[in-house]
Order: C-alpha cells, then structure tokens, then sequence
C-alpha cells in the first residue's frame, strides 16, 4: 500500500511526497498516514489535489481488486424479565 500511495502522489503537480506508513488497525479499517507537501500555498489548490489523490486511491485500489471494509457492530440487546 505504501507503494501505492506513493505512485499516486509522486504523480500529482505541485506535490512533493514526503511518507506513507501502515500506522494502526483501526476498529474496522487499516489506518495510514500519509505526508505530502504542496509547494503552491493556495488553499483551494490543497483541497483539489486532496480529492485527487483521494479519488486516485479509490481507483486504483478498484483496479487492484482491494476493497474496502463497511463498518458493522452488532448489538445485543437483552429484554428484561419481571421477576414477580
């Protein structure tokens, strides 16, 4: 995945990548921590280079045939019994 990722950043304009890193499981996902730096201070810039590598992600996990896990919980619930 880190790989991946880094492909997929290294490919935008404007982006220097810094790190990608498996850094925790989450309770339903694999959490990674990725560091880019945009060298355009241009806000609107950021968020369109976000979404980018955010859709680009999505892609290409598609196109690896990764999926991504929905998030379930089961909860139990217990009826109470009178005790007369």
């Amino acid at each position: 995945m880190p790989a991946l990722i880094r492909e997929i950043v290294s490919s935008c304009e404007q982006v220097r990548f810094d790190r990608a890193h498996f850094q925790t499981i989450g309770e339903s996902a694999m959490l990674f921590e990725v560091v880019y730096f945009l060298l355009d201070p241009d806000y609107a810039r950021y968020m369109d280079t976000q979404q980018a590598i955010n859709l680009a992600i999505v892609r290409r996990f598609g196109d690896e045939g990764i999926r991504f896990a929905f998030p379930s919980r089961t909860v139990y619930v217990r009826q109470k019994v009178d005790s007369a």
